[in-house]
């Protein structure tokens, strides 16, 4: 379970960083998109890196 945790740990962490990136350059984020913007970076990364946080944080609290 302890690999698990970490998985999503690295995975909120991961959408945290594209997050960033996404907000300087959105293109290199979204390059499958035909528009390719700053509120579809945040809509799409930023919803990601709260679930993988609460999903996380529950695991934090159901698995000690």
């Amino acid at each position: 379970m302890e690999n698990v945790k970490l998985l999503i740990l690295f995975l909120t962490i991961a959408c945290l960083l594209f997050l960033m990136i996404g907000l300087f350059r959105p293109w290199a984020m979204l390059w499958w998109e035909d528009v390719q913007n700053r509120a579809k970076v945040i809509k799409s990364y930023g919803s990601l890196a709260v679930v993988f946080a609460l999903i996380y944080k529950a695991m934090d609290y159901y698995f000690p």
